[in-house]
């Protein structure tokens, strides 16, 4: 009898080889490891994330990543109905216009001022619409008109509420309801007055982007470089605006105005130059003049209505203005987009 070699067992049967180990299970096992690594990545990121918007709300006491949310939710809406159908940017801006209406109405009655807010409604969204349906002129008659009619609206309910108001107060009044005729339905009949002419998307487009352009790099130069409020521009109406944020603003709308000017409205480099001056100006001082109002009226925004933002009139105190000088450089600066 042979005798069984080292190999094989006492039955004379040779072991079972090692069984491989399967490719798919190393896979997984990879795949789920690189996993965890990549959510600890994010997880890491999101915290550091979460502590700058914290530090930053601190700060300005709004939340970044809300706004940007919100604002490029907004840019979708407005950038879509501008560039898809022109005509569809008077029905978003009718509504946007409404809104800011009776929020600036509700703003001054929480400041004492007794405002007829339907009546501003309607006469407001008929201002808007004239500046797109009807002549040029004619939108100063329709401001006249308006103005008027709200006016002897508050006189006449004044008369027949007789509630004791003091002459200086019914005068506050009625100055408080033309003011909201001509700060929103009048600029925004500006706006649509630009909308209408050839090629005047691209211009309406073009003087926001400048002037989103020049609150972003003033907010975020404002932060960088203006921190404690080291030289403020005008401490007693906005304490938080510097003039380090003032300077990115300027940068950035040149630039911009630059080169939107070139390759959006097809005017020279240096127009598009004075057209980001002019814009940085007026955006500048638009701003100011709606912190001087917040500040006579006691409130720190004109609502809550647009999370991280504040309200609808915190967005447009610098657009509405800017409509003026972009309408004017329009006109001054087409022959030679033609020529």
């Amino acid at each position: 009898m042979s005798t069984p070699s080292g190999d094989d067992d006492a039955s004379g049967i040779p072991p079972r080889p090692p069984l491989p180990t399967r490719t798919g299970d190393n896979l997984h096992a990879q795949w789920q490891a690189k996993k965890a690594e990549l959510e600890t990545h994010v997880s890491h990121a999101r915290d550091q994330i979460d502590q700058a918007n914290e530090r930053i709300k601190e700060r300005t006491g709004r939340d970044l990543v809300l706004a940007i949310v919100v604002g490029v939710l907004i840019g979708a809406v407005i950038v879509s109905s501008l560039l898809l159908v022109k005509w569809s940017f008077v029905i978003v801006g009718l509504a946007i216009v409404l809104l800011a209406i009776w929020e600036l109405a509700l703003a001054l009655r929480v400041g004492g001022r007794h405002v007829d807010v339907w009546p501003q409604l309607v006469v407001g969204a008929a201002l808007t619409l004239g500046g797109y349906f009807a002549e040029p002129w004619l939108c100063w008659v329709m401001l006249f008109v308006a103005v008027f009619v709200v006016v002897v609206w508050r006189l006449l309910g004044q008369m027949i509420v007789r509630d004791g108001r003091t002459y200086g107060d019914v005068l506050t009044d009625v100055l408080a309801g033309g003011f909201i005729q001509v700060y929103v339905p009048f600029l925004a009949a500006i706006t649509f007055l630009l909308l209408r002419q050839p090629r005047g998307e691209w211009w309406v487009l073009g003087f926001i982007i400048v002037v989103v352009v020049a609150d972003t790099a003033a907010y975020a130069s404002g932060l960088l470089f203006g921190r404690g409020g080291r030289h403020p521009m005008a401490p007693r109406v906005s304490p938080k605006k510097t003039w380090e944020g003032f300077a990115g603003a300027v940068v950035a709308s040149l630039a911009a105005g630059a080169l939107i000017g070139q390759f959006m409205l097809d005017i020279p480099w240096w127009a598009g130059l004075i057209l980001g001056a002019g814009l940085v100006a007026s955006a500048t001082l638009g701003d100011l003049g709606e912190s001087l109002l917040k500040r006579d009226l006691g409130i720190k925004d004109m609502s809550s209505w647009l999370p991280g933002h504040g309200g609808l009139l915190d967005r447009l105190d610098s657009i509405l203005p800017s409509a003026v000088v972009a309408l004017a450089l329009f006109h001054l600066f087409t022959p030679l987009a033609a020529a």
